[in-house]
């Protein structure tokens, strides 16, 4: 089950509506992990983003709700923008609230992408043991995201591999590799012990700093060549 809502709005189209959440993250004296706003909304963005294209959402719009203070409104925004960029994006609006009347001691923002989803698309694949499967940037939580950026999986990586037909792309969160394979097959039972791979399947991934590629085999030249050095084959063993 993806983090996202799908909502009918005529015969054709649906709204998908995703979001994400950061606390502790910014410049307040009391934040955790100490990064320039612009980094904060960057990522936050990203997490939701990808939860609307997986759903086979085109983002139309974005939400922000910003916790952090009147200043930091413009930094936000810029890391919000600098991944329509990467997913060169020109014309999807921006809104948002900012709390004024008080001040939180740690920093804090919400963030909701709406994509417009034709309900022909088909984003889904059914399980079976011929699928091919493979982890797309690498794990990394905190300070790592920081300080190995180059494992992370690109936005625009993401974007091209999500459009590869019998394709099917899961944003990995928190709870890890091994816990995202069984929300996307929900009728299977994967334990750590079947799974094959270089990657760390238990290991939180922070703000989707990799994802899931399932593919029919007749597309793994093409999930390689897209992904490149950030491509980590897994296997499934039964």
């Amino acid at each position: 089950m993806r983090d996202i809502i799908t909502i009918p709005f005529n015969n054709m189209d649906s709204l998908i509506i995703a979001c994400d959440n950061s606390g502790a993250i910014g410049l307040k004296e009391q934040d955790l992990v100490q990064v320039p706003y612009e980094t904060v909304a960057y990522y936050s963005f990203r997490v939701a983003v990808m939860e609307c294209m997986a759903a086979g959402g085109e983002p139309i719009s974005v939400v922000l709700h910003n916790f952090c203070g009147n200043e930091p409104w413009d930094e936000l925004v810029s890391g919000i923008q600098n991944g329509l960029q990467e997913l060169k994006l020109s014309d999807v609006r921006i809104t948002g609230s900012t709390e004024s009347n008080f001040s939180l001691m740690q920093s804090a923002l919400g963030l909701v992408v709406l994509g417009k989803k034709s309900i022909a698309r088909t984003t889904e694949l059914a399980y079976s043991n011929q699928l091919k499967f493979a982890v797309v940037g690498r794990p990394l939580v905190g300070n790592e995201v920081i300080e190995q950026k180059d494992q992370v999986a690109p936005l625009s990586d993401f974007q091209m591999i999500s459009k590869i037909q019998d394709v099917m792309v899961w944003p990995v969160g928190s709870r890890g590799i091994l816990y995202e394979i069984n929300q996307m097959f929900p009728n299977e039972e994967v334990s750590k012990e079947m799974v094959i791979t270089n990657v760390d399947i238990l290991k939180s991934a922070g703000p989707a700093t990799c994802f899931l590629a399932v593919y029919d085999p007749g597309q793994e030249e093409t999930v390689i060549n897209t992904a490149g050095r950030f491509f980590n084959l897994l296997e499934i063993k039964k």
